[in-house]
């Protein structure tokens, strides 16, 4: 018996000995060492818990219903993690002055306890910016990882919790987790030190990433339309460190005819083959991005994405001709680095999934969907309205993410998604902003559109069989939407194929109606007599009546300009309008007195961007009687 006890506690002592480390500072490092990005986390699986009606209903957080698991004395559970493992991630657009309490390994006391607050505000170390943000496009964020052994509990001390998500990593045997500290953690400012600046760094450089034996590629070269050229050929194994691309100009515009194409390892379909726009996050054919790992600056285009491969890689840019267009020459340099390590047996070839597609109805957009091995690591998504009630409704959407057959990971909006919060509103996803791993491309009610991205590091997620990453589209935002996105992973094989881009799908959509409301973003300035209330605007006064509409996002043209009425006292009204070109007469409009949803046309405006700032357009409004005009929009439709 003795002997037998003997031999197990070796074959115990064996398995811790080969067990692999995981705390603080192994999970801190993933958030600058990129490139471990390629390699598989055998083991390990990633969930979340959020606040996501359960109903499949929109009341994600704002009745608190769904945003904690049950209630203790004190307060509210909103996780209980059981087994090893390690929070990666705390999203919420609705923090909070109340305590979290966060019990490790089934202790009664908390091992961390902060103000939900300063989860995000940067003030309290470990938690610095800007691995945590406060209200970065409308989001509050924490990527300090959190380890734990045994399991991990959150409560809230608070009497409600609204929105909120936590994305966990559990880890299996063949790991050691060690439980966080805040002293452990503390001792760590060296290497917190090293990441943040590396986040914080805004000139991108491959020089950032500290890589070894790099050897550059570079060229120059003129593309005709219907030409393709190869930018590298690398014929023996290595990896791709970056790839950069200048100068950022010639990819402007509505039309995207450039596209780039990377093959690895003699396969037949290339792993990457997307409109160069999109794959470095241009926005409705705008520069927009400058993440970390791939965007656009002033002076070039660039991606840092480590990408192995085992007997040779072909990078290659191809210019789509286009009957339509009066092409020019595509003149620009081309910069790959890359070395000579090879991809090893546990890491995965990259690949870009590029869709374009408008969803029916209660049908989700998938990014992504297949069979196979691998990791996600990235998504970047545009989405344009269609139709004539221009707004971003749309943007209510959930993403869902089913791994090995089972829902892992559920969200609780689409901008919530990127980390952002509260379309519309102000101060929330409302322009163009972003960090390093995260945020908004762009933004616009009048035009109906928007996009973010969103990187993974510490927390990509792995699938052994098979993934669907998808985002919901309907039933409550039901509205027709094109969407463009790319769905970024490695994995032993290309699981989807990506429809290669042609003239049809890849020209940006610029709507001929666009629409300002009176209760988002105050597009329209109210003056003199005309008073914002309920939402809408009501003139209110005989004279000295107007609005102004900031026209900064309409294409240049001539409009007809209608007004959506919803009350009148009198039958008729005197409309001045002024816009670029003049101030024109006053006329008479003709209106519905009483309650009632009507369109009424007021006349034609020009819009022109030849001046900074751009004109806007006014709106003068006077009548022999207290009119009581209520509206709720204007609308502009192209002729």
């Amino acid at each position: 018996m003795k002997f037998i006890i003997t031999i197990f506690l070796f074959i115990e002592s064996l398995i811790v000995s080969a067990q692999q480390v995981v705390n603080f500072q192994t999970e801190l490092r993933r958030l600058s060492d990129i490139s471990l990005l390629p390699q598989y986390m055998e083991g390990t699986v990633v969930k979340q818990i959020s606040s996501y009606d359960r109903t499949g209903g929109n009341d994600d957080g704002f009745s608190g219903k769904y945003s904690f698991i049950r209630k203790e004395k004190g307060g509210l559970v909103i996780l209980d993690a059981q087994g090893s493992g390690v929070i990666e991630r705390i999203w919420t657009p609705t923090p909070t002055n109340d305590t979290l309490d966060f019990y490790f390994d089934g202790s009664s006391k908390p091992g961390l306890s902060i103000r939900f607050n300063d989860l995000f505000s940067g003030k309290v170390e470990p938690f610095v910016k800007p691995l945590v943000d406060a209200y970065m496009v409308g989001g509050y964020y924490s990527y300090i990882p959190i380890p734990y052994a045994k399991g991990c509990k959150i409560i809230f001390r608070g009497e409600k919790i609204m929105f909120h998500q936590v994305q966990y990593r559990e880890y299996n045997q063949s790991y050691k987790v060690e439980t966080f500290s805040l002293a452990g953690a503390l001792a760590q400012k060296d290497l917190l030190r090293k990441v943040t600046n590396l986040w914080s760094d805004e000139n991108r450089m491959i020089s950032n990433f500290k890589y070894s034996g790099v050897k550059t590629i570079e060229k120059e070269m003129q593309l005709m339309p219907g030409e393709s050229t190869i930018v590298a050929l690398i014929t023996s194994g290595g990896r791709i460190a970056g790839i950069e691309l200048d100068p950022p100009a010639i990819f402007d515009g509505l039309y995207k005819q450039a596209d780039i194409k990377i093959t690895w390892d003699d396969e037949a379909i290339p792993a990457v083959h997307v409109p160069v726009a999109d794959f470095f996050g241009y926005a409705f054919g705008e520069r927009a991005m400058e993440s970390l790992l791939i965007g656009a600056t002033s002076g070039k285009l660039y991606c840092y994405i480590p990408m192995p491969f085992e007997k040779n890689a072909t990078i290659a840019l191809e210019y789509r001709k286009s009957d339509e267009l009066q092409q020019e020459p595509l003149r620009l340099k081309t910069r790959v680095y890359y070395t000579a390590q090879k991809k090893t047996a546990n890491e995965g070839r990259f690949y870009a999934k590029w869709t374009h597609d408008e969803p029916a109805t209660g049908q989700p957009y998938v990014f992504l969907e297949g069979k196979g091995k691998g990791h996600y690591i990235g998504t970047i998504l545009q989405a344009q309205g269609k139709d004539y009630n221009n707004f971003t409704e749309f943007f209510e959407g959930d993403d869902q993410t089913y791994i090995d057959g089972e829902l892992r990971l559920h969200g609780t909006g689409s901008e919530d998604y990127f980390n952002g919060g509260w379309y519309a509103q102000p101060g929330g996803w409302t322009a163009r902003a972003g960090a390093a791993l995260s945020g908004c491309t762009d933004y616009s009610i009048p035009l109906s559109r928007t996009g973010g991205y969103r990187f993974f590091l510490s927390d990509k997620m792995p699938f052994n069989k098979e993934i669907k990453h998808t985002i919901e589209h309907g039933p409550v935002n039901n509205r027709p939407v094109s969407y463009s996105s790319i769905a970024m992973y490695y994995a032993d094989k290309a699981i989807a194929v990506s429809e290669p881009p042609s003239n049809t799908v890849t020209k940006v959509l610029v709507p001929d109606t666009v629409t300002f409301y009176t209760n988002f973003l105050r597009h329209i300035t109210y003056n003199g007599g005309v008073d914002f209330k309920d939402g809408h605007a009501l003139v209110k006064d005989k004279e000295n009546n107007s609005v102004t509409i900031n026209v900064n996002e309409v294409p240049d043209g001539r409009y007809e300009m209608y007004m959506n009425t919803l009350d009148a006292t009198t039958d008729r009204i005197g409309i001045r309008i002024a816009d670029v070109t003049k101030v024109y007469d006053w006329r008479t409009v003709a209106l519905q007195p009483g309650k009632g949803d009507r369109e009424v046309y007021l006349g034609d405006v020009d819009i022109k961007h030849n001046t900074v700032p751009v004109v806007p357009v006014s709106i003068m409004f006077r009548s022999e009687a207290a009119p009581g005009l209520i509206f709720n929009r204007i609308v502009l439709r192209k002729k």
